[in-house]
């Protein structure tokens, strides 16, 4: 098991949507990811600063071809094309990246 975080900027005005959307998330999205090994997902938001912390633990063992199934879901698309515009991704994220990835620097059970 991998703990992964990730972070992102929300736009002000898109935060009471973006909260009505994670409030009813379709069936179908939460379906995919947990047929590609996601567990315990929270996403945290921060005031006033506007940021979007994600966590979840990897169960898998391929990440990459888990996150390309999730990409290539077509209702995971569509749920997309609704939270995507809320979101303000990071300019020093990597290449490829929307969300961007952070590094874990302490845990503890």
């Amino acid at each position: 098991m991998q703990r992964m975080g990730m972070v992102i900027g929300i736009a002000p005005d898109k935060i009471d949507e973006y909260r009505r959307l994670h409030a009813a998330v379709w069936p179908q999205v939460l379906a995919r990811i947990a047929q590609s090994n996601i567990r315990n997902y929270t996403i945290f938001l921060r005031e006033p600063e506007n940021l979007l912390f994600g966590c979840w633990e990897y169960h898998g063992s391929d990440f990459e071809a888990d996150m390309a199934a999730i990409a290539a879901d077509p209702e995971t698309r569509r749920w997309w094309s609704f939270c995507s515009p809320c979101q303000v991704p990071l300019d020093s994220r990597a290449p490829g990246e929307h969300w961007a990835m952070m590094q874990e620097v302490f845990h503890v059970d």
